[in-house]
Parts: C-alpha cells; sequence; structure tokens
C-alpha cells in the first residue's frame, strides 16, 4: 500500500526523523491559508499523488509570496500529471502540500528496502540525491553504498557512521545524519514498510539533516497491525477494480493487455501471463482466486475482470489441488449469468473434481472454448481475441 508524501512524512516525524513543517490543502485558498500559517517568506507547493518524478513533470513549484501560491495551487490542482510511474494516462492532482523552503547546501539519497538476494534489510546511500536512483544504479553503480542489516540486531551505528562518510556528509554533521539513518529503519521495521526512501535527504544551510521528500510503502500483508496506515489509504489514486477485488481478498493486479486471466495460484498466474505472451496475446491482468475460493468470490473475480473494457476474451486456468474445479464452474457459470458474458472463453480445467466442473460448464448453455493444456488453452485465447 502506498501513501502520500505528507502522510509519510507525518508518519517518520513520530520516530524522530526531521521533516520539514508543511500542511495538506484540498483548494486554492486552503493553499494560501497554509501559505500563511507557515510563515515563511518561500513555500513550496507540491503535487500529491501516490509517483515519483513530479518535479519534472511540473508538479513542484517554487513560491516567494502568497500571490504565487495563489497562482501555482490554481496551476495544479485538478492538472493531470505525466511522470515516469504514472504511464501515458498520468494521474490527476487533488491535494497539495504546501511546505516551507529551506537553505539547501547538499542533496543525497537515503533508502530502506527488503533485498531478495540476501533475504534481509538493506539501507542504501549516496551523494547523488535528486536524481531517479534508478538512473544513479545504472550509470554509476558505484556511487550506491549499501549496509546488510542482521535482523537479531538491527541496524547498528557503526553502519550508519560507515555511509554517512562514504556519502560525504559533512564531518559537523555525520552524527546527525546518523540519528535520522537510525530513525528511518526504525520505522520502516516498525511500520512493516517494503519501502522507505528519502530522495532527496538535505543539509541546510543552518546545519539541519532532514528530509525533503519521502516515499513509503507498506506490506499490505501486515496492513491488519497497522489501523492507523490503514486509514491513510487514498482511494481515489487506485485502480477501482483492484479495490473491489480486495473486499474479497481476491489478489489482483490490472495491467494493460486484452486477455483477462482467472487462475489458482500465484505462480501459477504468473506462468499463464507468460505463456499467453508467448503465444502473441497479452495480459490483462494478474488474478489468484487462491486456494480456499467460494463460488461468490470466483463470482466476483470474473465480474471484476469483465469490467476491464480492454477485455476482449478471457482465460481460465484452473489446476484443482486445494481448489476444486466444480467451484470454479459454479463461479463462472453465475458471473456468466449476471453480467452476461459477450467475449470469448477458453477454460483449461485439472484437478480435483474436474469431471464435475467439465459437466456444470458443458450444460450451462454458455460458449466455452475448452482446452487440453495450458499452452493449448493459451493459444486458443489469443487466436479468438485475434479475430475480433
Amino acid at each position: 500500500m502506498n501513501i502520500h508524501e505528507y502522510q509519510g512524512k507525518e508518519v517518520l516525524r513520530q520516530y524522530g526523523v526531521t521533516v520539514p513543517e508543511g500542511r495538506v490543502a484540498f483548494s486554492v485558498d486552503e493553499a494560501v491559508e497554509a501559505a500563511k500559517q507557515l510563515g515563511t517568506p518561500v513555500v513550496v507547493v507540491k503535487a500529491q499523488i501516490h509517483a515519483g518524478g513530479r518535479g519534472k513533470a511540473g508538479g513542484v513549484k517554487v513560491a516567494k509570496n502568497l500571490d504565487e501560491v495563489r497562482t501555482y495551487a490554481d496551476e495544479i490542482l485538478g492538472k493531470i500529471l505525466v511522470t515516469h510511474q504514472t504511464g501515458p494516462e498520468g494521474k490527476e492532482v487533488k491535494r497539495l502540500l504546501i511546505e516551507q523552503g529551506c537553505d539547501i547546501k547538499k542533496e543525497y539519497y537515503v533508502g530502506v528496502v527488503v533485498d531478495r538476494g540476501t533475504g534481509r534489510v538493506v539501507m542504501m546511500a549516496s551523494e547523488e540525491g535528486g536524481m531517479e536512483i534508478e538512473e544513479v544504479a545504472a550509470r554509476t553503480p558505484e556511487k550506491i553504498f549499501k549496509e546488510v542489516i542482521d535482523p537479531v540486531i538491527g541496524l547498528q551505528p557503526f553502519q550508519a557512521r560507515r555511509l554517512a562518510f562514504a556519502i560525504n556528509i559533512p564531518n559537523e554533521l555525520v552524527n546527525k545524519a546518523v540519528k535520522f539513518m537510525m530513525a528511518l529503519y526504525t520505522a520502516f521495521v516498525d511500520k512493516d514498510c517494503s519501502i522507505a526512501e528519502i530522495n532527496p535527504l538535505v543539509v541546510t544551510g543552518d546545519g539541519n539533516v532532514m528530509a525533503l521528500d519521502a516515499k513509503l510503502n507498506f506490506d499490505s500483508n501486515a496492513l491488519y497491525r497497522h489501523k492507523d496506515i490503514l486509514e491513510l489509504r487514498d482511494l481515489e489514486e487506485e485502480d477501482p477494480k483492484e479495490i473491489e477485488a480486495s473486499k474479497f481478498d481476491l489478489s489482483y493486479i490490472a495491467l494493460d493487455g486484452n486477455i483477462g486471466c482467472m487462475v489458482n495460484g500465484a505462480g501459477l498466474a504468473m506462468a499463464t501471463m507468460d505463456i499467453i505472451k508467448y503465444y502473441g496475446g497479452e495480459p490483462a491482468n494478474f488474478l489468484d482466486v487462491g486456494g480456499g475460493a467460494t463460488t461468490e468470490k470466483v463470482t466476483e473475480a470474473f465480474k471484476i475482470i469483465l469490467s476491464d473494457e480492454k477485455v476482449k476474451g478471457i482465460f481460465v486456468n484452473i489446476f484443482g489441488g486445494i481448489m476444486r474445479c466444480d467451484v470454479i464452474a459454479e463461479g463462472v457459470v453465475e458471473a456468466a449469468k449476471q453480467v452476461g458474458l459477450d467475449r470469448p472463453l477458453v477454460v483449461r480445467l485439472e484437478g480435483t473434481n474436474v469431471e464435475l466442473g467439465k459437466k456444470l460448464l458443458n450444460e450451462s448453455g454458455l460458449n466455452i472454448i475448452a482446452a487440453d493444456s495450458m499452452a493449448d488453452g493459451a493459444q486458443k485465447i489469443v487466436e479468438q481475441v485475434k479475430n475480433l
């Protein structure tokens, strides 16, 4: 789960991470009032969307008086920001962060992630702050320094100090940088984050080390432990189909293709998308109905797939181990009756109660194309969609 920058900064502030003073605004008048309350000669007007690259897209402006705040707020609110993370469709700006300006001497990068290679949390740092860290990693990987953290003892001060020296934090500010990194790591672990990224971390003219930006992502599987974080969820930033899927505990991710997929098991779902691509098709979604799906869940999953206007055909690929084929068949039939199936449907069933599942589909009166294998099903649905 993602949250906005201003929300992330409030979370980090609770752990002692230094952040600029700021106010959220949902209208131009609120933006001007927020700037008045901050009372600094320079304020920054920042678009709040769940994506990076806002500055390059015109979503961050420095205002030197209230008239400029009003002008910039009016310009950014309601604007569709297109960044390298939003895709070509962009995202509409519905809220702003009005923040105190600060005297920036140097920008750095600090991030905390879970590294699959080591199976541990890693803190990364670079003196190339303010840029996309992916670009730095690609062009000058030697400028990114890492500390692998032992989960038993956590981030140690000497590790944070080593990072601070590696990225050339001024000597007189190293202790503040260490304190900053230790607090960031504590927040990452306490809140079950998957990413905690500060880009840029800045040192200021008055000797502060602070987070000028903050990106926090959270492990969705751990949100039951963090009701406070769950309350920060902005549903307007999420795909409506993914929101609907979460209500029924379905693992659904919307993609850009035109072949809807309903599969049980994450591994089989990924293999299904791969084989659709292999035969020249484009999957429209990742959808894992899970091993304990009910007829109701399958029905809702099918409805979600059909609600995507890009979907021209559907491939149901079920291997019935824990999941029974007859339950899938009942859900497909029920959803097709409720929604009205008007697109090609290819079904491959194998495993528990497969004959009963096939019987239910055959007697449903639906126009279903049976497949003998995953490869056969992928070929058939790709062919059907191409012919439309």
